[in-house]
């Protein structure tokens, strides 16, 4: 028996108000259907423009997601459950600190560590524009001392989707090039891992 606590915020609709917007959307669909099609075409844009704007010398794509347990949706009968598209990177460098400046010289440089992340994640068809989506960090199942599980959440349409990233303490300061907002569909969380002095 589905209980009222059991049901998410926004999900009780009228269904008159329902039937009106079901009417309108198969409306659409029977003209040609260029509400669906434009957005498709949006998201594909939006991904596009981000990968436009070229990657740094220290920065590599990031777009292996990582399979996640999907729970069941309240609205998957009413919206059809989808993945948001992406596009990653990954900021790697070298860290001279007073051990690699000791044991390397830059023609034989230390091996490369990921410094940080850029997370663009796209929401073009996201239904409640009012609340923005939220990222969470969990354990990874195999390697939970060296590696983390980002798991990004928005709301209907859209299922989680999430990544596997390096554990380390985060930068939190924007002067470090941290960024968590969401605008113009685009979920971005931009961020550097805190950096530690050598001590012997």
């Amino acid at each position: 028996m589905l209980k009222f606590n059991d049901v998410e915020e926004g999900m009780v609709v009228d269904p008159t108000e329902d039937w009106d917007q079901l009417e309108i959307l198969r409306q659409e669909v029977l003209s040609g259907g260029t509400a669906a099609v434009d957005k498709s075409v949006l998201s594909v844009g939006m991904v596009a423009t981000e990968a436009g704007k070229g990657m740094g010398p220290d920065e590599e794509s990031f777009n292996v997601p990582v399979p996640v347990s999907q729970k069941t949706y309240l609205w998957s009968d009413k919206y059809r459950p989808r993945k948001p598209r992406f596009f990653n990177r990954v900021h790697t460098g070298y860290e001279w600190n007073k051990y690699n400046q000791t044991h390397y010289d830059s023609d034989n440089p230390p091996p490369k560590i990921v410094q940080g992340y850029k997370f663009n994640i796209f929401y073009p068809d996201l239904i409640d524009k009012t609340e923005a989506p939220e990222y969470f960090l969990e354990q990874s199942p195999g390697d939970p001392k060296d590696f983390a599980i980002l798991r990004f959440h928005a709301g209907p349409p859209y299922e989680d989707i999430a990544f596997k990233i390096v554990n380390r303490e985060w930068e939190y300061s924007h002067r470090h090039g941290f960024r968590c907002q969401f605008q113009n569909n685009i979920f971005q969380l931009w961020f550097h891992f805190k950096r530690y002095r050598y001590r012997r």
